[in-house]
């Protein structure tokens, strides 16, 4: 049940624990967080998982141990997924989509990214996919630096260890433990519930704006309010801080 509920075999947690072990789950925790192939892994059901196997001895390490671990891997892995930001700039939305990588998903993280701020690397940590684009986006956007990484440890210590203790906790109850299935199934479902609300505010956006007709040309009152202006999303600051960034440098050279 918990293969036809979940996906194939391959990404069902018990399989992934069983076959890879505990490191297995801190590189599928690692990759989730801030790779841009691992947005499909599974990641609150799997450290859910891990959380019970613990508590019911399966998995022979020390709770805290395993906690540490998995804050570790996820607050280095929103780290790799910034740096990337950083280096790959506005290529990123210019790159076309694949079997692994889908424009829609960076522009879901460009706005969960814009409408939240830095907290978004918080909550961006309980929402399958957009947890795995929200650093990249950070970092694209130049997002700066010390406050990334004062964000990226609080959601990953919320998320990582949160989970896993919350999967400790009810593993020690006999009617999860017996209907745990049922119980991932839930972990899921619910995961999945912000995309479903963010989805339908879109939609009910979209649906006002088309009601409400074209909005008036408002180049006519300047080149501020213009259509030419700068844009405002990441891949246009991007471009906007770089010449500056390299005027400064002649300034300090020729000084």
């Amino acid at each position: 049940m918990t293969n036809l509920a979940l996906g194939p075999s391959w990404l069902d947690p018990d399989y992934l624990i069983e076959t890879f072990g505990l490191l297995g789950v801190l590189a599928i925790v690692f990759a989730e967080s801030g790779l841009l192939i691992g947005f499909f892994l599974p990641g609150d059901s799997l450290l859910f998982t891990t959380g019970l196997l613990v508590t019911t001895d399966v998995i022979k390490q020390d709770l805290w141990l395993v906690c540490v671990g998995v804050a570790a891997a996820a607050v280095i892995g929103d780290q790799v997924g910034y740096l990337f930001g950083r280096k790959v700039g506005p290529s990123l939305f210019r790159r076309p989509d694949s079997k692994l990588f889908k424009q829609e998903n960076v522009e879901k993280a460009h706005e969960f990214f814009e409408k939240h701020g830095p907290k978004s690397l918080i909550l961006a940590r309980f929402v399958p996919i957009v947890r795995t684009f929200t650093p990249i986006i950070a970092g694209v956007s130049r997002m700066n630096y010390r406050s990334f990484i004062i964000f990226n440890i609080i959601g990953g210590v919320a998320w990582g260890v949160g989970v896993t203790l919350l999967g400790a906790a009810l593993g020690k109850v006999a009617f999860v433990h017996s209907h745990i299935e049922l119980i991932l199934v839930g972990i899921v479902l619910l995961s999945v519930i912000p995309i479903v609300i963010e989805f339908l505010r879109a939609r009910g956006k979209a649906k006002k704006e088309a009601a409400a007709g074209p909005a008036e040309p408002t180049g006519a009152q300047g080149p501020a309010a213009g259509p030419a202006g700068p844009g405002t999303g990441p891949e246009a600051r991007y471009q906007a801080q770089q010449p500056s960034g390299q005027a400064s440098r002649g300034r300090h050279a020729k000084r």
